[in-house]
């Protein structure tokens, strides 16, 4: 008879949980959370309120959405949800949960600001070797060198690439604008 690991999900914990030690050291989501806090804020928007609940920073509202939009999910509600159910989305949030109302919100009122913040994040994950942008072979094709004359960017190559990854987060955020989900039809919300 073979013997079984015992679990209880009952158990509670002691301490509360950290959710960076849930996360894979190499975890996207460090790279977001570190090159977020590079980013300058002065360009968000964020609206002056008298009372009623505090709002929720706008690094960890761009870091949301960064990680969300790296994730393929678009959809504030499924953003939302993904605060709750996934793990690196939900160290990103530093276990808050914003409802999707308040990431629409923001997403609307700071979409040149993001657009901006979003290119200067894949750059600087381009730069540190973690994003590599083109086409990958996996057929024993022979690659160039990382230092060939192929493979070097020029300065206008990289006026290129920058205008190339403008359009790019400007697609990622008219679909993440986009009400109607293209995998259920234009009759089902998501």
């Amino acid at each position: 008879m073979s013997s079984f690991i015992p679990f209880d999900r009952s158990q509670p914990y002691l301490l509360p949980p950290d959710l960076k030690s849930w996360l894979p050291a190499d975890d996207m989501a460090h790279f977001v959370v570190a090159a977020v806090e590079r980013v300058p804020m002065n360009a968000f928007c964020v609206p002056v309120r008298t009372g009623g609940k505090a709002q929720y920073h706008p690094r960890l509202m761009l870091a949301l959405l960064i990680v969300s939009y790296a994730n393929g999910i678009f959809s504030s509600r499924r953003i939302e949800r993904a605060t709750y159910r996934d793990i690196s989305i939900r160290f990103v949030a530093a276990n808050l949960h914003p409802d999707h109302d308040t990431i629409a919100a923001f997403r609307r009122t700071n979409r040149v600001a993001i657009e901006a913040a979003f290119a200067q994040v894949l750059l600087l994950a381009r730069e540190t070797g973690l994003l590599r942008l083109g086409v990958v072979s996996i057929d024993g094709t022979k690659i160039d060198a990382d230092a060939s004359k192929y493979r070097s960017v020029r300065y206008d190559r990289i006026r290129a690439l920058h205008e190339q990854l403008t359009v790019d987060i400007a697609k990622l955020m008219d679909q993440a604008e986009q009400r109607w989900s293209p995998f259920f039809g234009q009759g089902n919300k998501l």
